[in-house]
């Protein structure tokens, strides 16, 4: 009897092992209708299994089907009230509905949004993610509804605190914000100094370009490839200088040396550099290269209205 009872046991810690092992890899794999499904079934089974009902949000989440996460979310905030990670992803489904709905009506549940990231900062000195959502929620937010630079820069100050990069790049964003672009580029210009990486380079990147200085954002995305030896540069440069018209003869050459040197975890595929590079030879008053590079881009991806644009431009020089 009790070697029934283990071999039972033991059978079930191993289908709930590999259900959740199953989930997990499906949301890793972006199936995630595959991963809801696993979920739902596990649950009727398993109803207080706190993970299935974590990632059965997650998978509801990454399908914007945003009031059902937040029921899983609102679940799980109840049954471990003292978890910080629980009232930060019920927050964030929250916030993610209120940017898909009305402005009035989500102005009935920013409340709640706010006082999750709140929640989760308090129960946990270390959430990195909550303080980061309340320095974009109160920089977003009107003041009229509890927007608050000041309270922005506090919660930036605990980033700091916890991570210079966090901090720094959190700072940036609030100056950006509050059109103060010499702090903005003095704290993403810190973060570089101390993190280096990628994500700083792109954070400076996106900057520059808001500012409308498509020089320094070259420069910047130069000194990241070489730094990174990063394939997905070349495509930013190129990129850059089309939009803008400078520089062309470096925009080609990055462009060329992106589809060289190509691959999947570029992440942008081969038709935009094409279309980056039909924009360069119509700034270059080169009609039939840009037709050519136009052509293949629409071949490839038939569906991007923007490159039907671009030909109708190119065909009327």
């Amino acid at each position: 009897m009790l070697r029934f009872l283990f071999v039972l046991l033991l059978s079930s810690f191993c289908y709930s092992q590999t259900s959740i092992a199953n989930a997990e890899a499906f949301i890793a794999n972006k199936e995630y209708v595959k991963a809801q499904n696993e979920m739902t079934d596990f649950l009727v089974s398993n109803p207080n299994d706190m993970k299935a009902i974590e990632l059965l949000g997650e998978a509801y989440g990454y399908q914007k089907k945003w009031d059902e996460a937040i029921a899983q979310f609102q679940i799980l905030k109840q049954k471990r009230p003292e978890n910080a990670d629980y009232h930060y992803k019920y927050g964030g489904a929250l916030g993610m509905k209120a940017l898909s709905i009305s402005k009035l009506k989500a102005l009935a549940i920013i409340g709640d949004v706010k006082y999750s990231f709140i929640k989760a900062a308090q129960l946990d000195p270390n959430h990195i993610e909550a303080r980061w959502a309340l320095v974009e929620l109160y920089v977003s937010l009107p003041g009229i509804i509890g927007g608050s630079n000041d309270k922005a820069l506090r919660y930036a100050n605990e980033l700091q605190n916890l991570s210079k990069v966090d901090g720094y790049l959190a700072k940036g964003y609030v100056y950006e914000y509050d059109d103060e672009p010499e702090l903005a580029e003095k704290y993403y210009r810190l973060a570089i100094k101390v993190g280096g990486s990628v994500t700083c380079y792109e954070k400076l990147t996106k900057f520059y370009e808001g500012q409308h200085q498509p020089e320094k954002a070259i420069g910047n995305l130069e000194e990241a490839k070489d730094k990174h030896q990063r394939n997905a540069m070349h495509y930013q440069i190129g990129k850059v200088c089309a939009d803008y018209n400078i520089q062309l003869n470096k925009g080609e050459k990055c462009i060329k040396a992106y589809l060289t040197n190509h691959s999947a975890q570029d992440g942008v595929p081969k038709e935009w550099a094409y279309y980056r590079l039909a924009q360069i030879y119509k700034h270059k008053d080169n009609k039939s290269e840009a037709l050519n590079w136009i052509n293949k881009a629409i071949a490839g991806l038939p569906e991007i209205q923007v490159f039907k644009d671009e030909k109708s431009a190119i065909s009327e020089l």
